[in-house]
């Protein structure tokens, strides 16, 4: 089964698909090893963790390419990818589409953001027309050459116009062709939980820590409407946090045994990552054939 056929089936299913955010490869393995269902290519935490800069549109399109083909052969969970705004016009939507699809992205996100974009919850976010955003998305369903590529449609208005605008947004890049909209940024409570009944369509929960939209629990956001929910910085601040508090005490004691408790071990991590079997793929291979 191909993996956009995959999303597909779980967003049937009678629960909400929780998909932490991945900024590398590794973090990607270790949430599909948690044992979530779907994977989200985070653009925040690649553009942290490929440039060690801020998501504010510096990530080029091959560069972040590069990254959805290796997350995505990785991992046997489907992929989400963050395509910002396509990266140009609607022509350029058609060749990101594909080229995310062929690099193995089983959903994409496409925003309603001006280049350069822009962190969801960052301030000085400014949009592009309803009407060009909605071109985009006809676009990016022309686009696709796997019909079950599952294309997810965001709007940043709760910030720059409102909710009432975000709504109205939302609702005509339903009728363009999207799969599941996501309202970006919402600030209150009363939003969050009355989007579900003003959109009718599956949504999408972006649950930040520090962020501006109100936290929930998963099966809550279920409740009231959104079919997928991600955490898109949760692996990449606890693992910031571990590694400059394992980093500061070594430098401070200058004693490696000092967080070995704050370490996987050797064999665990290679065990986690793999090892024995390619070690046995490679005993199998240079072996030569009995008889």
């Amino acid at each position: 089964m191909n993996q956009a056929r995959k999303l597909r089936e779980l967003l049937a299913k009678d629960e909400i698909i929780m998909a932490p955010g991945a900024y590398d490869v590794w973090s990607a393995r270790l949430i599909e090893q948690a044992g979530f269902p779907a994977v989200y290519l985070t653009g925040y935490g690649v553009s942290a963790s490929a440039l060690g800069m801020p998501d504010i549109g510096l990530m080029s399109f091959q560069e972040i390419l590069n990254v959805v083909k290796n997350m995505a052969a990785a991992v046997e969970v489907p992929l989400i990818a963050d395509a910002d705004n396509g990266y140009g016009n609607v022509l350029n939507v058609v060749r990101t589409v594909r080229e995310y699809e062929r690099a193995g992205a089983a959903g994409i996100q496409l925003e309603d953001q001006v280049t350069p974009k822009r962190c969801g919850h960052m301030e000085g976010k400014e949009l592009i027309s309803k009407e060009e955003m909605t071109a985009k998305i006809r676009a990016a369903v022309y686009a696709k050459e796997n019909p079950d590529t599952v294309l997810i449609a965001r709007t940043d208005a709760v910030a720059v116009n409102g909710f009432e605008d975000a709504i109205d947004r939302a609702i005509a890049y339903r009728q363009a062709g999207a799969d599941v909209l996501f309202i970006e940024a919402m600030q209150k409570r009363e939003q969050v939980e009355t989007a579900g009944r003003l959109v009718q369509a599956p949504l999408f929960a972006n649950m930040v820590e520090g962020g501006k939209t109100p936290l929930y629990p998963a099966d809550q956001l279920y409740e009231m409407g959104f079919r997928i929910v991600i955490y898109p910085v949760s692996a990449l601040y606890t693992a910031t946090k571990a590694v400059r508090e394992a980093l500061g005490l070594l430098r401070l004691r200058g004693d490696l045994t000092q967080i070995l408790p704050m370490a996987e071990s050797f064999q665990n991590f290679n065990d986690m990552i793999g090892l024995s079997g390619y070690r046995e793929l490679e005993r199998r291979l240079t072996e030569p054939p009995v008889g």
